[in-house]
């Protein structure tokens, strides 16, 4: 009887721990810190960031439509960076030879980080490759958006001028 009992408790809780499903970091949260340096050797602190608008955006360089969204968000870069947004990719390739090789091919305007060992990634939670957190100036997290496909790039760009007040 014990022997069962305790059985069962131990599969209880087992699939209790296996059962709980991973969330993406969701509107009204606080934005964790990226604290990984940028490819130019810098150092990228949200914290430093405030009173900036900031779109944190995961990619990895086998995804197609991370590959169609990096021309729209070299855009907003030029666009909306001297109003005040900074974009940050995250990139989440294991292995950072296959982050440079890419970036040689596509070149990106904004700072990006390599995240090989997930950390900022386990801590944002993106549902999909490419996902995009948009953080007001107080380090809110204010939209999160899911993949990308060409229509997307009005939606992004709406939620940006909003937040900057455009």
């Amino acid at each position: 009887m014990r022997r069962t009992l305790f059985s069962a408790l131990a599969a209880a809780l087992f699939l209790s721990a296996v059962a709980v499903p991973a969330f993406a970091l969701s509107r009204g949260a606080r934005a964790p810190e990226i604290g990984l340096r940028d490819t130019q050797g810098n150092p990228v602190r949200l914290s430093q960031l405030r009173g900036k608008v900031v779109l944190v955006d995961f990619w990895a360089s086998w995804c197609e439509p991370c590959k169609e969204e990096i021309p729209v968000l070299n855009r907003l870069h030029r666009e909306y960076g001297d109003d005040g947004l900074v974009i940050v990719g995250v990139n989440i390739d294991n292995d950072e030879g296959n982050m440079r090789r890419f970036l040689r091919r596509t070149p990106i305007d904004f700072r990006v980080v390599h995240d090989g060992n997930h950390r900022v990634a386990d801590r944002y939670s993106p549902p999909r490759m490419p996902s995009s957190f948009l953080i007001d100036q107080r380090g809110v997290v204010r939209y999160v958006h899911e993949g990308f496909r060409a229509a997307d790039a009005r939606v992004i760009e709406r939620k940006v001028k909003e937040l900057l007040g455009l």
